[in-house]
This record gives structure tokens, sequence and C-alpha cells, in this order.
């Protein structure tokens, strides 16, 4: 099964270079974040999730300042 990933507006390169890897790559919501393996923000704003503090048991990657590959690796490291 596809890990589930959830990503911000913005970074079409990271979604691109994930679903070539194999990952179902989903705009990001404000809506049922858990149903999510991991959410890559911009990293601009630390409010994006629509609340300081949103709740959510899924792993949440910073994009900013990193390649596509930067964050695939991460997010190799955070999902099992």
């Amino acid at each position: 099964m596809k890990k589930k990933i959830a990503i911000e507006d913005g970074l079409a390169d990271v979604r691109n270079y994930l679903q070539e890897k194999g990952y179902e790559v989903e705009g990001l919501k404000n809506d049922n974040l858990n149903k999510y393996d991991a959410i890559i923000i911009a990293g601009q704003d630390s409010n994006v999730l629509g609340m300081e503090n949103a709740v959510t048991k899924s792993p949440i990657i910073s994009a900013r300042g990193q390649s596509a590959e930067e964050v695939y690796q991460q997010l190799q490291s955070r999902i099992k």
C-alpha cells in the first residue's frame, strides 16, 4: 500500500519527486490530518495547519532550504 503524504502548496518539485518514488501525494487541507503518513510544509509559516497547536500523529517535515531529495531522505527516516 502506498504511503499517503499531504504537501503544502508551492512545493511542486517535492510533490513530483515523491510521486515518482511511489508516494500518494495530496494537497494539504486541515481536515483529518491523521489520515496521512506524513505532512510536508514549506516552512515559511509555523501556523500553516490553521492553528498554532494542530494535533496530528503524523510527522511534520519542513522543506525549507532543502532539495526534493533531502525531503525524501527525511521522509524515509521518519516513516516506516
